[in-house]
């Protein structure tokens, strides 16, 4: 017999967990729907820490989706009594006519955000882990800092379920249809489910749950490792912002020293599409590579010299990557019952508390208070829908 709800949500990961909440707390009777543990490490939530930044030269669009991200994360960590958000500062840096620099800083022009501009000897002096080319450029925003992902998760998928919702965990989805009454049914290996609307947040899973996504929605392998510092002291959360940059080897990202309730310490940072392998996540390789090691390693050592003492841990995540590395976050075509939220290019967790918002707008109205214009399949090819 099924079992039948308002809403169902598939994936209760970053963005599922928050949208899962967002429905619970409106009344609405709500099952979500995980094929892992809450939370796990083998998607792309995972990693003790995430970036959050006001700053974003992405796209100028971002700008108020992360101001109200903000204030939702700061009322989840009032309701859930646990903090969440720590607030180190975040540079953004490269060449002075890089997309980095620049973009960051037209960023904080065009929403009058508090910054600073520094160039290389002035971002050494200031925060003397750094040791950039001559020629970077930086600027500081002190409104960023770090989110504490596995705990956002928990604290998401909590209040849900604290609100009324319903959660399966270790349920994999098996298939869904839009039934002639027009409501969904959803197929699991241990059930059925029915409900008026359908929410999909399913990670790197996307298009396997989404065929239509097929191009749109690409898994890929990434790592992060993290050093012992040889200057603790200049890795710490006041001296050390989280920031992202552009070098010669790429674009790279990096946070502060952050050892919550005893989990791995040390210094984190990452590649932006690492080494480019795109990967099916029922298969991606999770061991990690002396070339893992060595290409990260190696840009700790040049540029962050202090901080690139010996390999604490390594991980394996997966980015879910769009043609132009911006989310989808729409209706289905054709079946304005089923919403989607996919895509998020490597940079969408510290959205993830205003993206539950929006799809919990998508499932009750089909529209949102948000501009997601940006988002929206229509930008894609029609063949791809």
């Amino acid at each position: 017999m099924s079992q039948d709800y308002d809403a169902i949500v598939i994936g209760v990961g970053g963005m599922g967990s928050a949208a899962l909440y967002q429905l619970a707390k409106r009344g609405l009777n709500v099952l979500g729907i995980e094929q892992f543990e809450i939370p796990h490490t083998l998607g792309s939530s995972h990693g003790l820490t995430r970036i959050i930044r006001l700053a974003y030269y992405e796209d100028r669009s971002y700008v108020p989706l992360l101001r109200r991200a903000y204030a939702l994360w700061a009322e989840v960590e009032v309701e859930f009594g646990e903090q969440l958000f720590f607030q180190t500062g975040s540079i953004d840096m490269g060449p002075e006519d890089g997309e980095v620099f620049g973009g960051s800083l037209q960023s904080c022009l065009d929403n009058e955000l508090a910054h600073e501009v520094l160039n290389s000897r002035e971002l050494s002096e200031r925060f003397p882990g750094y040791r950039m080319p001559a020629e970077t450029m930086a600027v500081y925003q002190p409104q960023g800092g770090l989110l504490v992902p596995e705990r956002c998760i928990s604290a998401h998928a909590e209040l849900a379920k604290a609100n009324g919702a319903t959660i399966h965990c270790g349920e994999r989805v098996l298939g869904w249809e839009i039934q002639a009454d027009e409501r969904a049914r959803v197929r699991t290996d241990a059930g059925s489910y029915v409900a008026e609307k359908l929410v999909v947040c399913g990670g790197a899973w996307a298009k396997k749950l989404i065929p239509r996504l097929a191009g749109l929605a690409v898994p890929e392998r990434q790592v992060l490792i993290w050093l012992a510092p040889r200057r603790a002291d200049w890795f710490q959360l006041e001296r050390f912002p989280v920031w992202n940059g552009e070098v010669e080897e790429g674009r790279f990202y990096g946070l502060p020293e952050f050892n919550p309730g005893g989990t791995t310490p040390g210094v984190k940072l990452g590649r932006y599409h690492h080494l480019e392998e795109a990967c099916d996540p029922d298969t991606v390789d999770r061991s990690v590579t002396t070339a893992d090691e060595a290409m990260l390693w190696d840009f700790a050592e040049r540029y962050f010299p202090e901080g690139a003492g010996r390999t604490l841990d390594m991980v394996v995540c997966m980015f879910t990557n769009t043609p132009d590395e911006h989310f989808v976050l729409d209706t289905l075509p054709g079946a304005p019952q089923v919403s989607v939220a996919a895509g998020f290019s490597g940079h969408g967790f510290k959205m993830a508390s205003v993206i539950g918002e929006v799809m919990a707008d998508l499932a009750q109205s089909g529209e949102t208070r948000h501009d997601i214009a940006l988002h929206r399949l229509s930008r894609f090819q029609t063949q791809h829908l």
